[in-house]
């Protein structure tokens, strides 16, 4: 498609979003990929994982719930109506990257990658419902939305910083510790997934839904096993941090996720206790939010790729903005 005819190009001719809006579509995007898994863990809480019996429709005969399928039946079409509001949301980031100028590709990719994430675990979460609720690909599920969080992470965090090349700000055994972190931590994510795969909150009363044929008291300590093991690289980190004196920014990420993990511990022990009420079970999910989010602000911030531009002045927008103006004019 030619330039002149790709709607992109023609938004970037005539609007040029600031870097701040930039940095806040970005934002936006994190945050929408926290509510689609702290939803989506309601449904299943609320145990209306088929409220709506089938898909892409909400019933054979109707797109939306009818009276007679209940607040269930509202829930779960609810959840689906959010996948919509997260694609806008995305959407907004891509023009926004993209109409920004000077154009930084590795932003519009990353927002595209998020798009396909979302188009792709629409489908998942259909296939979800038509095999009904089988718990392998209720776990999928919920890991293509932390892979939407963990693209949402990044892009947020090049919004906000330069396009230098990347430069180590520890050496690069510190860095190598801090992947194990990560590699640790996605780890828990995945055996946590487990746990609830196995456990006792299937998604729906109705029907007998198939679990994961797993001891649940033994897949959930050897989460608590994972959580002793990131919680001590964590710690482990910190301290080496301050060993080699690095720059203040990586010591505080340390500090905000061991913070973000001892409350997450705090929850998973109260709920575990306590026969997994749904409250502390949803509140679980939010904080594995959290955490995820966490371990990737410590490892993307144990790098620099030096300052994002400054903000152009009033006259300098109207500057930038004169030749798209003239251009618009000509045609």
């Amino acid at each position: 498609m030619p330039n002149s005819m790709n709607p992109l190009q023609i938004v970037a001719d005539r609007w040029q979003p600031s870097a701040r809006f930039v940095r806040r579509a970005a934002f936006a995007c994190v945050v929408m990929a926290v509510v689609i898994v702290v939803t989506g863990g309601a449904v299943r809480l609320t145990q209306s994982g088929l409220g709506c019996p089938t898909w892409p429709t909400c019933t054979d005969d109707s797109l939306t719930p009818t009276p007679e399928m209940g607040i269930n039946g509202v829930i779960e079409f609810t959840n689906r109506m959010l996948t919509y509001v997260l694609c806008a949301v995305v959407g907004v980031a891509i023009v926004a990257a993209r109409a920004r100028a000077p154009r930084r590709r590795s932003l519009t990719r990353l927002g595209w990658t998020q798009f396909w994430l979302v188009a792709s675990n629409g489908i998942i979460g259909g296939i979800t419902v038509l095999t009904g609720l089988n718990p392998y690909i209720v776990g999928s599920h919920f890991l293509a939305a932390t892979a939407l969080l963990t693209v949402a992470v990044v892009m947020w965090r090049r919004a906000c910083e330069g396009d230098e090349e990347p430069r180590d700000l520890v050496a690069r055994p510190v860095r190598q510790l801090g992947w194990v972190l990560v590699l640790s931590t996605a780890l828990l994510i995945v055996v946590g997934t487990v746990v609830t795969g196995s456990g006792r909150h299937a998604g729906d009363a109705k029907k007998d839904v198939h679990r994961i044929p797993l001891d649940v008291r033994e897949i959930t300590q050897l989460h608590v096993d994972l959580v002793c093991v990131v919680l001590g690289l964590t710690v482990a980190l910190w301290f080496v941090l301050r060993a080699v004196q690095a720059p203040a920014g990586p010591a505080r990420r340390v500090v905000e996720m061991l913070a973000v993990l001892l409350l997450q511990g705090l929850i998973g022990f109260v709920q575990y206790f306590n026969d997994s009420p749904e409250l502390l079970v949803g509140a679980h999910m939010l904080g594995s939010c959290l955490v995820w989010i966490a371990v990737l602000r410590v490892f993307l911030s144990l790098r620099d790729r030096g300052e994002l531009a400054a903000l152009p002045s009033p006259a300098g927008e109207a500057e930038a903005l004169r030749p798209a103006a003239q251009a618009a004019s000509s045609r």
